[in-house]
């Protein structure tokens, strides 16, 4: 191994030198603001990134503890069981087409006889199509899932989530040609604007809503309708700065029709990326779907209070996963072994404090940011508190396999475990409902653990094969 001389004369290996010198010129570059290059194009895009993630993170927790306190438990079970069953639909106008879009323009962007003009339109035929199949699958279907499925008012909601998949999935794909573009700072803006209009829009909805004594089904189908309109209103203004990164771009000359052979890369790509999308939606909303067909609106609300919780302190203890994907793409081998393994150490302190904290403090927690009248959520909070020693390891691992271009590994695993959730929630949730509908909760909660676990457990199982077989 070749060795270099550091402090004092002693001897560092060169690989460590290379390791931790790619390190400090993250801070270094960050601290002087330089973000020239590659290297800065991608140091400067995850900080905007991560500002973003954290303001959404925190401007849900925010919203999410107003408008619980506004509902109560019944109500807000309802408002919970009704936006995850159109964030499932709208799933399906998404099916990772964002991100193949992100792909094939970004590599068109910076062409000078480049085809994006062709590319943005047979991006947004097909969006336009995914759009009303999963708008007009939810509109026909509104009345079987509410009334027989579910059994809950939540009829208007679901109709109201036609509006919704239109405006939200609008908004992304905007969203999605920035980010293809490498601009990030609108993005970060756009997000500040949408939780400073949701946390008023919903909330006064609510307030006119109960003040003219409207019933539940028109009380959460205002707040549905509120929260697209929340959405829409800022991602309008992405298209300003659509204008000025594309209006040169986009050449005149361009044909409308693309070639066969690239509509064939891009349907294959699109193919594949839809698979983990909807098994990833699937996966983060399949337990509040099975237990609107087992309890009741107030417990559903006890349900999704402590998961609401658990989601807004994920970040905090997963920030290196995020902060260090730039990284990661730049090590190789022992290097990027060893990297991986200094994450997870300090990914690991920060589960610890966070699950330490959670537990200790989960009675009070609830008190302040929700109120006496979820109190039965502590212990739901508690057992859903080892999902902050699972998520944030996830989410490195992920970030792992993308950095070294294999994220056909987690896809697959995702699909197991998104059927291994379904399996298990049914199990746990019929298993115990007959002692009561707050252990039907703790069956839930123990289901997606496992899930989350398994894998987890597979992702890592995995990455120790491939290092093994690298090393021979």
């Amino acid at each position: 191994m070749l060795f270099l001389k550091g402090k004092k004369n002693k001897k560092v290996p060169f690989k460590k030198l290379k390791e931790e010198s790619i390190f400090k010129e993250i801070f270094v570059r960050i601290k002087k603001r330089d973000f020239s290059g590659n290297t800065g194009l991608a140091i400067k895009n995850s900080t905007y990134q991560f500002f973003t993630t954290l303001i959404a993170k925190g401007g849900s927790f925010i919203f999410t503890a107003i408008i619980a306190r506004l509902l109560m438990p019944e109500l807000f079970g309802y408002y919970s069981l009704a936006l995850s069953t159109i964030l499932i639909f709208s799933a399906v106008s998404e099916l990772g087409l964002n991100q193949t879009l992100i792909r094939f323009v970004s590599i068109e962007f910076n062409k000078k006889k480049n085809s994006l003009k062709s590319i943005i339109l047979y991006f947004g035929k097909i969006k336009s199509i995914l759009i009303l199949i999963s708008a007009f699958v939810l509109l026909f279907s509104a009345n079987y899932l509410a009334n027989n499925f579910f059994q809950k008012p939540v009829f208007l909601a679901l109709l109201a989530g036609f509006l919704y998949i239109f405006f939200v999935q609008v908004t992304e794909f905007l969203k999605s040609l920035l980010q293809a573009s490498n601009k990030f700072l609108p993005i970060l803006k756009r997000e500040i604007f949408f939780q400073i209009f949701r946390m008023i829009f919903v909330p006064l909805a609510i307030v006119l809503a109960i003040g003219y004594s409207l019933n539940h089904q028109r009380i959460l189908m205002w707040i549905i309708i509120s929260l697209g309109l929340s959405m829409l209103i800022p991602g309008l203004f992405l298209l300003f700065d659509l204008r000025k990164e594309y209006s040169k771009k986009i050449s005149k000359r361009n044909k409308i029709k693309l070639p066969k052979t690239q509509k064939k890369t891009i349907n294959g790509f699109l193919i594949s990326t839809a698979t983990l999308f909807l098994s990833g939606a699937f996966f983060g909303n399949i337990d509040k779907i099975m237990l609107g067909k087992f309890v009741e609106g107030e417990f559903i609300g006890y349900y999704s209070a402590s998961f609401s919780l658990i989601s807004a302190l994920t970040p905090f203890v997963g920030i290196s996963s995020i902060v260090l994907l730039p990284i990661f793409s730049k090590l190789k081998g022992k290097s990027l072994k060893v990297g991986l393994k200094k994450s997870l150490k300090f990914t690991l302190i920060l589960s610890i404090l966070g699950f330490i904290g959670t537990i200790l403090f989960s009675e009070l927690v609830i008190k302040i940011v929700y109120g006496g009248g979820y109190l039965p959520s502590i212990n739901i909070l508690r057992i859903l508190a080892l999902l902050l020693f699972i998520t944030p390891f996830l989410s490195l691992y992920q970030s792992y396999y993308i950095s070294q271009a294999k994220p056909q590994i987690p896809a697959k695993l995702l699909i197991i475990t998104t059927i291994l959730n379904l399996v298990l929630n049914y199990i746990f949730i019929t298993l115990l409902l007959p002692h009561g509908p707050i252990k039907a909760l703790y069956g839930a909660g123990i289901a997606t653990i496992l899930s989350e676990l398994f894998y987890l457990s597979s992702l890592m199982f995995i990455q120790r094969m491939i290092l093994r077989r690298d090393d021979k």
